[in-house]
């Protein structure tokens, strides 16, 4: 069974297809007058993709180190000997990184060429392809330097999810988690609990649909899109800490869980909600097998300061939290508040 959800932004609409197989479509969303492809993938990923016609090979390293600005020049240089031309088109084959390394660099090749996403992991069919955001990480921050560049389409193939390992499952169910609390429109209710009795398929298309509409609604962040980030602040800054060489040892989604657990528990201290609302959101993580607890031996400081530099292009503290209302954007949270709540969770003063 194959469903199609359509990301809908006028010109620059496209459809995010998801099902078994889905992968054999690809020549059909290649643009017309396109001669030329560039296959963005890592090694290790032996999802077959055929654009009908001449295509290059490019494989990037694997993990977080692989989002530089150093893998995107080299891919520049690897497009521009191969003769890639601006109405060509860059498919990414691969996982968040993959089609975050690749989109950015689509979005800044020749001024911007066509690029057609075909993500290979959970992660990257329920967040890291849909929506157009691409980045790449410097010393300073997770995803500082990127463009936003919509794909022309994203062919999700359940197939290729057959042989993930489990740590590439549970950064993808973070991202799965997340979706619990969230929905499509401002007035329909989220699954909560209810979702973790859907099958892996209707969770896929759920977590599509609903990233779907909002992007619809706000392609660059100004608004409803920021309740995407739910649970992500906190998870941007552990990853920050990992890259910058501290003692974190956690998948995108796996901080992921982290920050909703935070941000639940920071939203309790506000009074925002129960302790029913918490324990749902620890339920849904315990589901999935994810971590609900801060690595040892983490500064409050060293999180503050990498929050800090994830605020979303703001100048302030914005956390997305949930309340009576829903899960939405508060500002103004007092600094002894986030704090305190580092500190419940195990953080060191």
């Amino acid at each position: 069974m194959t469903t199609t959800v359509p990301v809908r932004l006028g010109a620059r609409s496209y459809d995010v297809v998801i099902g078994p197989g889905v992968r054999e479509q690809l020549a059909k969303v290649v643009p017309r007058g396109a001669r030329q492809a560039a296959v963005v993938t890592q090694a290790g990923i032996e999802l077959a993709v055929d654009p009908d016609g001449h295509f290059d090979t490019f494989t990037i390293p694997d993990g977080e180190a692989a989002k530089t600005l150093a893998t995107v020049e080299e891919l520049c240089r690897g497009f521009a000997r191969a003769g890639l031309g601006r109405g060509d088109v860059v498919v990414a084959v691969g996982g968040g990184v993959v089609t975050d390394v690749a989109g950015f660099t689509a979005a800044t090749y020749l001024r911007g060429v066509a690029l057609v996403n075909v993500p290979t992991t959970l992660v990257g069919q329920v967040d890291a392809a849909i929506g157009g955001k691409t980045a790449v990480n410097i010393p300073e921050g997770k995803n500082l330097v990127g463009a936003f560049w919509q794909p022309r389409a994203v062919l999700c193939d359940t197939d290729a999810l057959d042989t993930l390992p489990p740590r590439e499952w549970a950064s993808g169910f973070g991202e799965v988690a997340k979706c619990a609390f969230l929905s499509p429109r401002p007035r329909d209710p989220a699954p909560g609990n209810e979702l973790t009795q859907w099958n892996l398929e209707e969770q896929v298309s759920w977590c599509a649909v609903l990233k779907a509409v909002i992007v619809s609604e706000d392609e660059r962040e100004g608004g409803r899109r920021m309740l995407l980030n739910y649970g992500h602040t906190l998870a941007h800054a552990l990853e920050a800490v990992s890259l910058a060489g501290g003692p974190v040892d956690l998948r995108h989604g796996e901080a992921v869980a982290v920050g909703l657990v935070f941000a639940a528990r920071l939203a309790r201290r506000l009074g925002r909600i129960d302790d029913d609302r918490v324990a749902e959101h620890l339920a849904v993580l315990g589901h999935f097998g994810l971590p609900n607890a801060l690595p040892a031996e983490l500064s409050v400081g060293a999180l503050l300061e990498f929050m800090a530099r994830d605020k979303k292009a703001r100048h302030d503290l914005t956390f997305v939290l949930d309340g009576p209302k829903g899960v939405e954007p508060v500002r103004g949270v007092a600094d002894e508040d986030v704090v305190a709540t580092l500190l419940a969770m195990g953080a060191v003063p």
